[in-house]
């Protein structure tokens, strides 16, 4: 009885370590789109009323974290009883990506004007300030959704054929360690000015190494800010291209003799564009029945 009662242990304690081992590896191997992941979603929220930052923050957490809990069974399910569905699901997911990053660029460069007077109103009323806010973080959650759909299938993918026990263990633990990860790192991005301000407090008025570092950081911000945007558009063109180019064998042919990031964001480029022309032209035509 004793030594069954062992052996159960020495086989947990392999299983734990087979974990740790699968673990590392599917994380090397995300690590590219974990970065994207936390680039679009630092983006997705920002914008927003400072007493309103961590809130709002707290809603996509959950909506991330609701996501996983969707995704995970699903994902385990159609790999074991309908692996042929992972790619066409993956695709459709590269052109909603690809089709949110080339409307961003559109709209800078034909809407930035007008976007931006309707975003930085201060006689915002109660009602549309929420209906702004919620509408964020709705397209938050969801461009988290096909973004955990990427980082779940690919973490799946380093896992095949080993114990089921085992898949869903480095899974899970890969998928909620990067929700709490990206989302950390989002939370302590958007507060920067207020522990800015905080140590300008501390500093007093002798211009000290505090009150300039927190000065710093005040006037940093919305620099970061700014680039994030930038950099999560590109991010999510890379994101969408990569998921062509990697899936499809006469898309990598086209690009396979140029830098494989290059290739992934003409790729996701020309694919959001295509998206975003047929939105408009669905938008068009609705419009005219309308």
């Amino acid at each position: 009885m004793a030594s069954s009662f062992f052996a159960l242990f020495d086989d947990i304690a392999v299983l734990m370590d087979d974990v740790a081992s699968m673990g590392k590896i599917a994380t090397e191997k995300t690590a590219g789109i974990l970065g994207d992941d936390l680039a679009v979603n630092a983006e997705k929220a920002s914008g927003f009323l400072a007493s309103r930052e961590l809130p709002v923050l707290w809603k996509i957490t959950k909506g991330s974290f609701l996501n996983k809990l969707m995704i995970l069974p699903a994902a385990f399910l159609l790999s074991y009883f309908l692996p042929f569905t992972i790619i066409p699901i993956l695709l459709f997911g590269g052109l909603y990506l690809g089709y949110e990053g080339a409307e961003k660029i559109f709209e800078y460069f034909f809407h930035s004007k007008k976007n931006s007077q309707k975003i930085n109103r201060t006689d915002m009323t109660e009602e549309e300030a929420q209906k702004f806010e919620d509408e964020k973080v709705k397209s938050a959650i969801l461009v988290d959704f096909i973004l955990s759909i990427e980082i779940i299938i690919l973490t799946l993918s380093t896992v095949v054929g080993k114990p089921l026990i085992a898949q869903i263990l480095v899974v899970t633990m890969i998928s909620f360690l990067a929700t709490v990860g990206v989302y950390g790192i989002v939370a302590m991005i958007v507060r920067m000015d207020d522990f800015g301000y905080k140590l300008i407090e501390l500093g007093g008025e002798n211009n000290g190494v505090l009150h300039k570092f927190g000065r710093f950081l005040v006037k940093a911000l919305p620099m970061v800010i700014r680039a994030l945007t930038v950099v999560g558009t590109i991010a999510m063109l890379l994101v969408a291209g990569g998921i062509y180019t990697h899936n499809i064998h006469f898309v990598h042919e086209l690009v396979h003799s140029i830098p494989s990031m290059l290739g992934d964001f003409l790729v996701g480029l020309v694919v959001g564009i295509i998206a975003l022309v047929l939105v408009l032209i669905f938008k068009k035509i609705k419009g005219a029945i309308a």
